[in-house]
């Protein structure tokens, strides 16, 4: 049987699978949201072959196939195996650096720390490593006949920037829905500059997800927010890039600046799928990071309940500032399998912090700020040890959030 996925309940309530073209995003039986699920026997066959290093590490700039100069094509096999190589849509995403910081201690209390710029991608963050799956596999659909008049998101800013650029590579049409005078500059124009349909809404980033939901539902348009499974498949492939960053080994933290959730399941999923293939034998802990005003997930971790939804305050923190996460049963599954814990950060602690670390040479977006001022707290309240191996997952280059560097120092934050 050759490699397959499909696209199946998350909540397992029946064996039905989808066709991973269809356009679909809830299961039609219990309402959840779909997961794609791989054949894992035909994975463990395979790679019982040879060794990770021999089937990707040195996969990376082989001239023989260009898409193995993707950070997440090289893993096609784990990601998307059944679509035609030449109707991929990729700008050789992934394969980001991981850094190690030692100069660090002073503000954080760490021997050092690993940072993973995922931020270091095509329209400069981590979404283009799931945007080039989904918009691969629209491309590969319509090739084949189907009928996809448009992709469209709702989007904070990044996932709008993404979108637009793989779909211009594509040549499809794709619409953006962004919450007004709540996106950066250097983040609006992308869409804008790359022949997106641009609407910006007088509501936030829930309300712009609603309606774009709405159409995707009436077959308007094909729905590229991360509540679709496909994203998630091609952001997982940060846990593999950090298993070889790492000399093929763990680190014992993972901290995540999160907002819609979809990237905590797809770090979860990455590493699960190492572990069912007995490449690890156990899983990170996961330290969830959000902003104080925008915390559905602390909210239920401290209150040990499920998600509710809150109307999201004004955060500097843009990116995260969701009150209603579509993907919050998937980041609840990653929380347990993981013993993960959740922290947040007030927009005054968010900004102190990235000053004193932009100090030390790292340049932070507000969202990774976030997720380093979450680390300290859970630093001092003897969550994280000293000894412990922890990587920050760094979200978006910072320089597309240049306002909010200017003002800090500047004095108006």
């Amino acid at each position: 049987m050759p490699l397959s996925c499909s696209l199946q309940c998350f909540n397992k309530c029946c064996d039905k699978k989808y066709d991973i073209t269809c356009s679909i995003y809830n299961c039609p039986k219990c309402g959840s949201l779909l997961d794609v699920v791989h054949n894992i026997n035909e994975l463990k066959k395979i790679n019982n072959k040879f060794t990770w290093e021999l089937s990707h590490s040195l996969r990376k700039g082989k001239p023989e196939n260009h898409l193995h100069n993707s950070g997440v094509w090289r893993f096609h096999e784990f990601v998307m195996p059944s679509i035609s190589h030449e109707n991929v849509i990729t700008t050789y995403e992934g394969n980001n650096p991981l850094l190690q910081y030692k100069n660090l201690k002073q503000i954080l209390g760490l021997d050092s720390v690993h940072v993973k710029l995922s931020g270091n991608n095509y329209t400069g963050s981590f979404k283009d490593l799931g945007m080039t799956v989904l918009v691969s596999v629209v491309n590969d659909a319509i090739k084949k006949g189907k009928k996809i008049k448009a992709i469209g998101c709702a989007s904070t800013g990044d996932t709008s920037a993404s979108l637009s650029m793989y779909s211009a590579i594509a040549g499809i049409p794709s619409v953006i829905f962004l919450p007004k005078n709540k996106v950066s500059t250097a983040q609006l124009i992308q869409p804008i500059a790359t022949g997106s349909k641009v609407f910006a809404l007088d509501t936030d980033f829930d309300g712009c997800m609603k309606l774009v939901q709405k159409l995707a539902e009436n077959g308007h348009i094909y729905l590229a927010n991360s509540k679709n499974a496909l994203r998630i498949e091609g952001q997982k492939t940060i846990a593999f890039e950090l298993y070889e960053n790492l000399n093929y080994k763990l680190p014992d933290w993972i901290v995540l600046p999160s907002g819609n959730l979809g990237n905590a399941y797809a770090l979860f999923k990455g590493f699960k799928l190492l572990k069912e293939l007995k490449f690890i034998n156990k899983l990170p802990r996961l330290l969830l990071a959000q902003s104080s005003n925008a915390n559905p997930l602390y909210r239920a971790f401290i209150n040990k309940t499920n998600i509710k939804p809150t109307k999201a305050k004004n955060t500097l923190a843009t990116a995260i500032q969701i009150g209603d996460p579509v993907s919050a049963p998937r980041a609840m599954l990653a929380l347990r399998e993981t013993n993960g814990v959740v922290e947040q950060a007030t927009d005054q602690e968010l900004s102190d912090i990235s000053a004193k670390i932009d100090n030390k040479g790292l340049y932070t977006c507000p969202h990774t700020a976030v997720a380093f001022a979450s680390l300290k707290k859970a630093i001092d309240k003897g969550i994280i040890k000293n000894d412990e191996i922890v990587v920050v997952i760094s979200t978006a280059n910072a320089l597309k959030f240049t306002d909010f560097k200017l003002n800090y120092h500047m004095k108006n934050i």
